[in-house]
């Protein structure tokens, strides 16, 4: 049994974005070798829910920022085609000792991303970003300013005394490096998804955010979407019954998609700092497909499951407050995108969860349609489905008499039975309202998803003793019932 110590990730801001979904590891057979292991993870706290509002409103960007400024508030509506709002609050004035200044490592599509939302949130202030390719670098002074310090080499950012906290996007073989040199420096962390690269990267972690008493936040930004706090709050309600069965999916059908990602013309050994790049992995000439699109191979990636399986374990885990399966078996295999590439572009998974479901999980970058994500939670009393920015609930109501099927009997003993059958079951004619079969609840644009999960890494970041005294005392006593 482990003492109350540090917290592992930060559950205020990170809204329990599991270990168990984020050590997602060469490939799918490494995370089955986890899940069958109960690699441990932790529940999601209740996300704070006010009354319901009748009336259409409206979410604006300066609104929200008010409001994520001051760990927001979600609110729900209750009525058919009503948005999810978020409340608004007062703006505070904030002095110079309460900007937040940040630093990005690794300047990528997720990396600009984040830091683009990031800054979003009142009381941050880029300082510093490091990147292995001069493009990269010189273009994040296109878009912050010419007096940003940039370098190749991480570790110049972490002696930088200016800088309070760090945003990791780089491939994930360097996940677990830059995330322990971060801590150790006295940096706090948001660190994109999958926290770790190698099944053995995760203890490592863990003890160096206990050393060095840091806030790690993994960036799965959907736990931290309104929609999936109102799709929680609906199963919790017992509005589809008991729940039996999840699916989910991610589909996708273009070059891109598939992470062919494009390359600079100027892709070079000059251009690129290929041996940092590769760091722990196996040494091999340059190769700018590599460089720029190494979600491909398991030597730099994880996969689809490292990818985008992580975001449907981590939707399904918060909706549901499950920790984790007891059971896995998976296939797939490389159907379409034969470029080389080591890692499958189609994976399918089955998962039995001790509360009662299964899980049905999908990726296929060969879809041939649009691409797609969702989700289908089946109960016994109806379904939820999640797409895009909307949860719908259907219901149909089950019959209140079991039924007969007598067609193959005489036409003596049909008679008889119905007979029979009648005066046990009447005839019932409906009263009262109609039921209300179909709800549909619209939250405001995905942008906000991952602008609360920075907003979220960000407030606590700025109150660190209380989010850290709430941490300790979730995670010590879900780790003793995992545990015991």
């Amino acid at each position: 049994m482990l003492k109350k110590e540090r917290p592992t990730t930060c559950p205020l801001c990170s809204f329990g974005e599991e270990i168990s979904c984020l050590l997602i590891v060469e490939g799918f057979w490494n995370l089955v070798h986890l899940i069958i292991n109960k690699v441990t993870s932790w529940s999601h706290p209740v996300l704070p829910v006010i009354p319901y509002e009748s009336e259409f409103s409206m979410l604006n960007r300066r609104t929200f920022l008010q409001s994520a400024a001051k760990t927001a508030t979600i609110a729900a509506a209750a009525t058919r085609l009503n948005p999810l709002i978020a409340q608004s609050s007062p703006p505070q004035s904030k002095s110079p000792n309460d900007v937040i200044q940040l630093a990005l490592i690794g300047a990528g599509i997720q990396g600009q991303g984040d830091t683009r939302t990031a800054l979003q949130v009142p009381g941050v202030k880029l300082v510093a970003v490091a990147d292995c390719y001069d493009g990269r670098l010189a273009h994040t002074k296109e878009l912050w300013g010419s007096d940003l310090f940039t370098t190749r080499d991480y570790r110049e950012i972490l002696a930088r005394n200016d800088v309070d906290a760090v945003l990791i996007a780089t491939p994930d073989h360097w996940h677990k490096q830059a995330a322990i040199d971060a801590m150790k420096a006295g940096k706090d962390v948001y660190l994109e998804k999958p926290m770790i690269h190698l099944y053995s990267d995760g203890p490592e972690i863990i003890d160096t955010v206990r050393s060095t008493n840091r806030i790690l936040q993994v960036g799965s930004q959907r736990v931290s979407s309104i929609v999936y706090a109102k799709a929680k709050e609906l199963l919790a309600s017992g509005a589809i019954g008991k729940l039996n069965m999840v699916s989910a999916h991610w589909d996708r059908n273009s070059s891109t998609g598939a992470w062919n990602y494009s390359a600079p013309l100027d892709a070079s050994v000059e251009t690129c700092d290929w041996p940092r790049f590769l760091g722990s992995a196996p040494k091999i000439p340059f190769s700018a497909e590599r460089f720029f699109q190494w979600r491909k191979w398991k030597d730099y990636g994880s996969g689809v499951a490292g990818d985008l399986f992580v975001h449907l374990f981590s939707g399904t885990h918060f909706i549901t407050g499950a920790k984790g399966p007891t059971r896995a078996m998976a296939t797939g295999g490389l159907r379409f995108w034969n470029d080389g590439r080591d890692v499958y572009d189609v994976l399918l998974a089955l998962f039995d969860y001790p509360e009662g479901f299964n899980l049905s999980l999908r990726v296929n970058f060969v879809d041939g349609g649009d691409e797609s994500e969702g989700f289908l939670f089946t109960g016994s009393e109806g379904l939820m489905e999640i797409a895009g920015n909307t949860v719908t609930v259907t219901r149909t109501p089950r019959a209140t008499e079991p039924g007969y099927t007598v067609s193959t009997f005489t036409d003596a003993m049909q008679r008889q039975y119905i007979e029979q059958y009648r005066k046990k079951y009447p005839i019932q004619h409906p009263s009262g309202p109609l039921p209300q079969n179909v709800e549909k609840f619209v939250a405001p644009p995905r942008l906000l998803r991952q602008l609360r999960s920075l907003s979220q890494f960000l407030q606590c970041r700025s109150q660190p003793s209380t989010c850290r005294r709430r941490c300790d005392l979730r995670l010590s006593r879900r780790w003793r019932r995992f545990t015991q």
